[in-house]
């Protein structure tokens, strides 16, 4: 079963009056591209992120956060006093200088300058806070590939039905190609009877009619493309993270398409190499979607 690069997930572990959340999202990329937004308390675990995440989401451009709620009262707002005196000594120290009156009261402005109050933190991180930060990242990546494997059956379904149009197309081919046999048999016949007085050998024209059919003859690209078709549907209820490989086996389909629209040199036949075309053109604008 084939999964798409793109989705979503998103996860929340509560633990100690913390709402711990891990929000992935992914897109299309050649590779993985992995982009980690962390708030500061745990930020030092940023290298581990990648490791638990590389292998589970595999390809995709990846924009993966992590960051915390308070949901009960852990910290406390405390005055920092350095900062206080500080302010106080300047506006003593502008007061002289300027010769202006000290405030009545100078303690209402301080309060409001920067850094005055600050908040209360635990430095120190439990064990079990950073077990819970990984619990959160593992389960919105697991949320992710669910929504991937979700996206990828309606890729499989659609990938399946352009395969049946393509193989169907192919077959529709037959009945011209066997007109188109005899025809030039005869157009070549009917361009001999207008040479009188010519004599030539039959046997050799019969040679060289059967030389030039042969050249237009399509058989093996389409055993080739049947064996194409078989292999890309063999490869989606097969294999994991096959993206590449299938974009390759489209390649190949198109090289045996495109050698019989090459030797098709008949209207109804053409027309039918487009329809090929187009079906396979939709499956490759897809298959840049499959992880």
């Amino acid at each position: 079963m084939i999964r798409s690069m793109t989705g979503y997930g998103k996860a929340t572990i509560v633990y100690e009056g913390k709402k711990i959340i891990a929000e992935i999202r992914a897109l299309n990329s050649k590779n993985l591209d992995l982009s980690l937004r962390v708030c500061t308390r745990y930020h030092d675990g940023e290298m581990e992120y990648r490791r638990i995440l590389t292998p589970l989401l595999i390809r995709g451009k990846v924009d993966a956060a992590i960051w915390v709620e308070e949901t009960t009262s852990q910290s406390l707002p405390v005055f920092n006093s350095s900062h206080v005196a500080a302010y106080a000594e300047q506006i003593r120290r502008v007061s002289d200088e300027t010769k202006l009156p000290m405030p009545a009261d100078p303690w209402s402005i301080i309060v409001r300058l920067p850094e005055v109050v600050q908040t209360q933190t635990t430095e120190d991180i439990a064990q079990e806070e950073w077990d819970a930060v990984r619990t959160a990242l593992t389960q919105a990546a697991t949320q992710l590939n669910a929504f991937r494997l979700q996206e990828g059956e309606a890729l499989q379904h659609k990938f399946t039905e352009k395969l049946t149009n393509i193989a169907r197309l192919m077959k529709a081919i037959e009945p011209y190609e066997q007109q188109r046999t005899e025809r030039i048999r005869q157009r070549l016949e009917e361009r001999l009877a207008e040479l009188t007085g010519i004599d030539y050998d039959r046997g050799r024209l019969e040679q060289e009619m059967i030389f030039y059919i042969e050249k237009l003859d399509i058989s093996e690209e389409k055993q080739r493309l049947a064996n194409h078709l078989t292999y890309f549907q063999q490869t989606m209820d097969n294999e994991e993270a096959q993206g590449k490989k299938l974009g390759f086996i489209a390649q190949e389909m198109g090289r045996e398409i495109n050698t019989t629209g090459s030797k098709s040199n008949q209207a109804e036949m053409q027309n039918l190499v487009v329809q090929m075309k187009d079906e396979l053109e939709q499956i490759k604008e897809q298959v840049l979607n499959v992880l």
